[in-house]
Parts: structure tokens; C-alpha cells; sequence
């Protein structure tokens, strides 16, 4: 599975950005689909993932602002994120666990939240 994210950027403080992951082939029988992030100096930390029955979980940090969806007609799995603070700074990468093949990586898409 190739993963293809896009949509970060430069954003203030208090704003909203959304992540697109496009996967080349279906999605619809992948296990789990997720953002994962790396902040400089950091390691690679969960951030939302979505099961094949759509069941969610979240990091605490951001729990209420960030909402995860996974569109299987577009074979992409999506990341709203609002109410975006400077300490959310990091590269996301999105993720596929796929069974039986195992776990693919996007190239990861850098978010800059700063004033």
C-alpha cells in the first residue's frame, strides 16, 4: 500500500487544517487507518486512528479537536484538526495496518502552527 498525505501547512494559533492520506488501492479492507506525528527533538506519537468498523481512538491531547474519518469510496483516510495550538507543530504521517502484509507509512506533511 502507498500512502500519499497532503494538506499541511502554516497556521495560527486558534485555526483549522485538514489532512487527506490517499491510499493506491481500496481501503475498505484495511484493518486500521491513522496519523501518527513527529515533533522536532520528539518521537513518533499516535494521534487518531480509525478501524475497518470504524471505531476511534484518539491521543488525549487531542481529544475534542482533532476528528479522524476514513472515506472508503476515495480510498483515503482524513484528519480535521481545530483549534490547533503551537505545541501540535510536528510532521503527521498517516498509517495502514493491513492484514496480512503489515504496516505502511506515508512520506508525512508538515504542520507549522505559529503566530
Amino acid at each position: 500500500v502507498q500512502l500519499q498525505a497532503s494538506g499541511g501547512g502554516l497556521v495560527q494559533p486558534g485555526g483549522s487544517l485538514r489532512l487527506s492520506c490517499a491510499a493506491s488501492e481500496s481501503v475498505a479492507n484495511i484493518r486500521i487507518l491513522g496519523w501518527y506525528r513527529q515533533a522536532p527533538g520528539k518521537q513518533r506519537e499516535l494521534v487518531a486512528i480509525i478501524t475497518s468498523k470504524y471505531n476511534t481512538n484518539y491521543a488525549d491531547s487531542v481529544k475534542g479537536r482533532f476528528t479522524i474519518s476514513r472515506d472508503n469510496a476515495k480510498n483515503s483516510v482524513n484528519l480535521q484538526m481545530n483549534s490547533l495550538k503551537p505545541e501540535d507543530t510536528a510532521v503527521y504521517y498517516c498509517y495502514a495496518n493491513k492484514v496480512p502484509s503489515g504496516e505502511y507509512w506515508g512520506q508525512g506533511t508538515l504542520v507549522t502552527v505559529s503566530s
